[in-house]
């Protein structure tokens, strides 16, 4: 567990840096980087996958248009429904701000066998699948005051 939150709190630190250096905050990286892996995304969707209510998406949003990650626009197909996509010359710049990160973890994970990698990935899978679990059963959970 120790280990599983340093490797937690060194992401978070990262992501923070990175952010700080593209001129966003850490909230917007994420978004962003959600936006990205999907391809498109609508704002009601973004809001359900990070836990941040429609009225602040809206700001990140607008914050990341303004930056010119995003672009808002028309969902193919339906031209009533809105949809948020990454630009792509903008998230190749803060994809090579993650590049020493990627690169030195590669360069780790070079030295592991097929067998220890499938085993990795099937530990780092479980973790992600616990940590959902766990964030929805938080998020459910009544406030404390």
């Amino acid at each position: 567990m120790n280990a599983m939150q340093e490797a937690s709190g060194l992401s978070v630190l990262h992501s923070t840096e990175m952010a700080r250096r593209l001129g966003i905050n850490s909230t917007d990286l994420e978004c962003l980087d959600l936006i990205t892996r999907a391809g498109e995304m609508s704002p009601t969707a973004l809001a359900q996958a990070t836990g941040v209510t429609t009225g602040a998406i809206t700001g990140v949003l607008d914050r990341l248009e303004r930056a010119g990650f995003v672009k808002r626009g028309a969902a193919e197909g339906d031209r009533r429904r809105l949809v948020i996509r990454p630009v792509p010359e903008a998230v190749r710049k803060a994809s090579a701000l993650g590049e020493p990160m990627a690169r030195a973890i590669t360069g780790r994970l070079a030295a592991f066998d097929d067998r220890k990698l499938a085993l990795l990935l099937e530990m780092v899978g479980q973790a992600n699948d616990a940590a959902r679990s766990a964030i929805a059963e938080l998020a459910s959970s009544p406030k404390k005051p």
